[in-house]
C-alpha cells in the first residue's frame, strides 16, 4: 500500500515510515507549518496549543538537520540535538515520542532527567547519543561536570519555553544555550508568545521565524467546557458526582496544594474510585509508577496540582476537573489542553462556587473561551445515567462464545430471569460509588425556600412562653441542636403568655423526633407536644421588656465533655426583674447590697489634680554648685532636683517626716581613693559596723554585727561567722 506521506518531500523517508507504522495518514496543522520549505534552515518561534502535536512536530522539523541525505544515523558520539523540556514527565514523554519517531534511522537517544540515577546518565553520554532530552537543572549539572558537550550541537528545541521561564528557569537556560556551538539552528515551541519569550527569543535566535500554527478561535475545538455553580459546601461532592456521570476512562482532578491533592485523594479511596495522587512532594520513581498505573487502566483518577501535571501526556485522557479554579488565562489552557488531544474529544469542567461566578466568567473571557453555564449533577441524574449504561453495556448484548454455553445452561437451569437480573444489577452497581445527595443551585444563586412550601407542615406547642422569657433567638438554636434541624426546616415561632408554638416543615417530621428521643423534651426540660394551628386572630403575648415582673429562664444544662472544661459550672441566672430591657440589673453583694450602690458618679475629675505642678529637681543642700566642679565653670547652675531629699534620706536612714526632708544630710560623695584602699573603708565615718555607720544611721535598724536584737542570730554553729568588728574586710575584685 502507498504510504501519503512518504511523497512529502521535506519528510525523509524513515520518519515517513514511523508515521505510516504509528497510524498517521496526515499532519497536523503545526507539523505541516515547520515542514514549509520557506523554513528549512531558519530558527523558529511557534506558538501552538498543547495537544496539537508539538512533539512529533520539532521532531520532524530536526530530520533534515540530523539526517540530510542519510537514511541511518552514523555511530553515536556527541549530541547533535538537544531538546529542553520544563518538567520531568514532559521530558520522559519526548523521549517516547521521538523513540519510535527516529527508530528506523537507528538514533541513541539520552535522557537527562532531574530525579534519575545520574551516575546512569553519565555512562549513557558517554557511549554516546545522537539527541539528548533533558531538563533544565539536570542539564546544566552535567554540563558543569564535564559529562555533556555540546560543542557539535547542530540543534537546540526548547519545548513548553513559556513554561520554563514561569518556573524560573531563565538562568539555566541562558547556562545551557551559552554552552552550545554558536552554529546552531534554534527552535522554541509555546503555547503563548509572552514579551519575555520574545526577549530570549531575539538574544538566542537569529532572525527567527514567527510560525503561527493555529488561529486562538480554533484553540481546543475539540474540549467542550461546563461550568458548573455550586454552593461552597457543595464542592467536593460535586467533584464526586461528576466523576461518576461521566465515568471517564481517564480523569485529571486539579488543585492548587499538595495538601488538597491528599485530602481529596483520601476520600476517593475512601468511596471507592482507582486514584493515583501526583505532586511535587512525590520522588520521581513514585510519579513514574503513578502515570504508568494510569496509562494501563489500573487506575482511572489522578488528582494532581499544576505544577506536578505540566506536559503529561495520558492516552484517552476524556475529562479535566478544575477542584480549584485557575489563576489566569494560561493555567486553564494548560490544565484542559490535557485531553482533547490528537483529534479526540474531551470535556473540561470547572467547579465554581457561587461566589467565584464573576471571576469565572472573566477568566473564561480572557481565554476566549465559551462554557455551558450549568449546576452539578445530582444523585437522581447519575443514577439515570448509570441506567442507560447497564441497558447499552456490551456484556448484555455480545453473542455468546462457544467456551461460555456450559456456564450459560448451567445458570438458566439453577436460577430464574428476575433473579439472574437481579445479580446483574446488584454487580453492576456494587462496583461502583454511590453519588452524593447535592442541593440544587441555579445559576443566580442559592435562593431560600419558599414559604409557601410550609403549607406542608405542622405545629409543635413548646412548655415555655413569654413568662419564661421565651424568645425566637434563644428557641432557634435550641430547635436546631435538639431536633436535628436546619433553619430552612422552621418556619412561624408565635410565642404567648405561657407557652410558644412553632411550625416545622413535613419533610422534617420523623428526622425530629426521632433525634428528640422518647423523652419528648427539649433542653432545660422544655416539654413539647403535637398541637393544632394557633387560631391567627389570638394575639402573641407583648414583647417581654414590657413585661414587669417575669420567672427567670430555665438554665440549660450542661453538655457532657470528653475534654477540659468537662467540669464546667452552669450558667448563672438571670435576675427576675430589672429596671431597663437592654441591661441586667447589678449583682448582689452577700450584705444585700448591689453592686456599685453609694458610689458617686464619675464628674471628670483631672488626673494628678492634686499634685502639684513640676519646678524641676533642687541641689542637695551640701552638694557643690554644679559650676564650682572643674570643666564647668561659665555653665548655667542645674535646676534644683525634687528627688534628692529623697537621695538623702536614703543616705542618712532618716524618717520620711516633713522635717526630715529638709534637714537630712547630704549622701557622702564616692571616694577613687578609699575605694583603691579596702582598710580605708572601716576608717571612713559612716563605714559599715562602726559609728555613724549604715546601722547606727537607722534607728531601730538592723545592727552591726550579730543580727537583729532577739532575732535569728546570724551565723550558725560551725557555719559562717558572723560579720563584724573582727570579721574579715571586704576586699572589691581588683580589675
Amino acid at each position: 500500500m502507498t504510504n501519503p506521506l512518504a511523497e512529502t518531500a521535506t519528510l525523509p523517508a524513515p520518519l515517513a515510515q514511523a508515521l505510516s507504522d504509528k497510524g498517521y495518514d496526515s499532519l497536523t496543522p503545526v507539523q505541516s507549518a515547520v515542514l514549509d520549505p520557506a523554513h528549512e534552515g531558519r530558527d523558529l518561534l511557534v506558538s501552538a496549543q498543547t495537544g496539537s502535536g508539538k512533539t512529533v512536530a520539532f521532531g520532524l522539523a530536526m530530520a533534515a538537520d540530523l539526517l540530510g541525505d542519510e537514511v541511518r544515523f552514523p555511530p553515536p558520539d556527541t549530541p547533535r540535538a538537544l531538546i529542553i523540556a520544563p518538567t520531568r514527565e514532559l521530558a520522559l514523554q519526548v523521549q517516547r515520542e521521538l523513540a519510535w519517531l527516529y527508530a528506523p534511522a537507528g538514533a541513541a537517544i539520552a535522557s537527562c532527567v532531574g530525579g534519575m540515577d545520574a551516575r546512569s546518565e553519565r555512562r549513557a553520554l558517554e557511549r554516546g547519543a545522537h539527541l539528548v532530552v533533558g531538563t533544565p537543572g539536570r542539564l546544566r549539572d552535567h554540563l558543569e561536570r564535564g559529562a555533556l558537550d555540546l560543542s557539535a550541537l547542530q540543534i537546540a528545541v526548547l519545548d513548553e519555553a513559556d513554561e520554563m521561564l514561569d518556573l524560573g528557569f531563565r538562568e539555566d537556560l541562558e547556562f545551557i544555550l551559552q554552552a552550545a556551538a554558536t552554529e546552531r539552528r534554534t527552535l522554541m515551541f509555546s503555547a503563548t508568545v509572552s514579551p519575555q519569550i520574545e526577549r530570549l527569543a531575539r538574544t538566542y535566535q537569529r532572525d527567527a521565524q514567527r510560525v503561527i500554527a493555529n488561529a486562538a478561535r480554533d484553540a481546543h475545538a475539540d474540549i467542550s467546557y461546563r461550568a458548573l455553580t455550586v454552593s461552597p459546601e457543595d464542592s467536593e461532592n460535586a467533584i464526586v458526582n461528576v466523576l461518576r456521570y461521566y465515568e471517564a476512562r481517564n480523569a485529571l482532578v486539579f488543585c492548587k496544594t499538595r495538601a488538597m491533592v491528599n485530602h481529596l485523594t483520601a476520600r476517593f479511596n475512601n468511596r471507592g474510585f482507582a486514584v493515583v495522587a501526583l505532586s511535587g512532594e512525590l520522588a520521581q520513581e513514585e510519579r513514574a509508577r503513578a502515570l504508568q498505573m494510569m496509562r494501563d487502566g489500573r487506575a482511572r483518577v489522578c488528582v494532581a496540582t499544576d505544577v506536578a501535571a505540566r506536559g503529561i501526556d495520558l492516552p484517552g485522557l476524556e475529562l479535566v476537573i478544575h477542584a480549584d479554579l485557575p489563576t489566569n488565562r494560561e493555567g486553564l489552557l494548560h490544565r484542559s489542553g490535557r485531553t482533547g488531544r490528537a483529534g479526540r474529544k474531551g470535556v473540561s469542567v470547572l467547579i465554581v462556587p457561587f461566589p467565584a461566578r464573576k471571576r469565572t466568567e472573566r477568566l473564561l473571557q480572557s481565554a476566549n473561551l465559551d462554557a455551558d453555564w450549568g449546576s452539578a449533577p445530582t444523585a437522581t441524574e447519575v443514577s439515570a445515567r448509570d441506567t442507560e449504561r447497564l441497558l447499552s453495556d456490551p456484556a448484555l448484548t455480545d453473542a455468546e462464545t462457544t467456551a461460555e454455553h456450559p456456564l450459560i445452561t448451567m445458570l438458566i437451569e439453577r436460577f430464574t430471569a428476575r433473579e439472574l437480573a437481579a445479580g446483574v444489577l446488584r454487580q453492576y452497581f456494587a462496583a461502583r460509588s454511590a453519588p452524593e445527595d447535592i442541593a440544587p443551585v441555579s445559576p443566580d444563586g442559592p435562593k431560600p425556600r419558599a414559604r409557601a412550601e410550609f403549607d406542608r407542615s405542622f405545629w409543635l406547642r413548646l412548655g415555655i412562653g413569654a413568662q419564661g422569657r421565651a424568645e425566637p433567638r434563644w428557641l432557634l438554636p435550641m430547635l436546631c441542636r435538639t431536633g436535628d434541624l436546619g433553619k430552612t426546616d422552621i418556619g412561624a415561632i408565635r410565642i404567648f403568655d405561657d407557652h410558644t408554638m412553632v411550625q416545622l416543615h413535613a419533610d422534617c417530621e420523623e428526622r425530629f423526633f426521632n433525634a428528640l428521643g422518647a423523652g419528648g423534651e427539649l433542653e432545660q426540660g422544655i416539654s413539647v407536644t403535637r398541637a393544632e394551628a394557633p387560631d391567627p386572630a389570638s394575639r402573641p403575648a407583648a414583647h417581654p421588656s414590657a413585661r414587669d415582673t417575669r420567672s427567670p429562664r430555665p438554665e440549660r444544662a450542661p453538655r457532657a465533655h470528653s475534654g477540659p472544661g468537662q467540669n464546667r459550672p452552669a450558667p448563672r441566672a438571670e435576675a427576675t426583674s430589672h429596671d431597663s430591657p437592654s441591661r441586667a440589673p447589678a449583682r448582689p453583694k452577700p450584705d444585700g447590697k448591689p453592686k456599685h450602690a453609694g458610689k458617686p458618679k464619675y464628674e471628670g475629675k483631672p488626673r494628678h489634680a492634686d499634685k502639684p505642678a513640676y519646678q524641676g529637681k533642687p541641689k542637695a543642700p551640701d552638694t557643690p554648685a554644679a559650676t564650682d566642679r572643674p570643666g564647668n565653670a561659665g555653665k548655667s547652675p542645674r535646676p534644683e532636683s525634687a528627688s534628692a531629699p529623697r537621695k538623702a534620706r536614703a543616705a542618712t536612714g532618716t524618717t520620711t517626716s516633713p522635717a526630715a526632708k529638709t534637714d537630712a544630710p547630704a549622701r557622702p560623695r564616692f571616694d577613687p581613693a578609699a575605694a583603691r584602699n579596702p582598710s580605708a573603708r572601716l576608717d571612713a565615718p559612716g563605714g559599715k559596723g562602726k559609728p555613724g555607720g549604715k546601722a547606727a544611721r537607722k534607728p531601730g535598724g538592723k545592727p552591726a554585727s550579730g543580727g537583729k536584737p532577739g532575732g535569728k542570730p546570724y551565723g550558725k554553729p560551725g557555719g559562717k561567722p558572723a560579720r563584724g568588728p573582727d570579721a574579715r574586710p571586704f576586699r572589691p575584685r581588683q580589675s
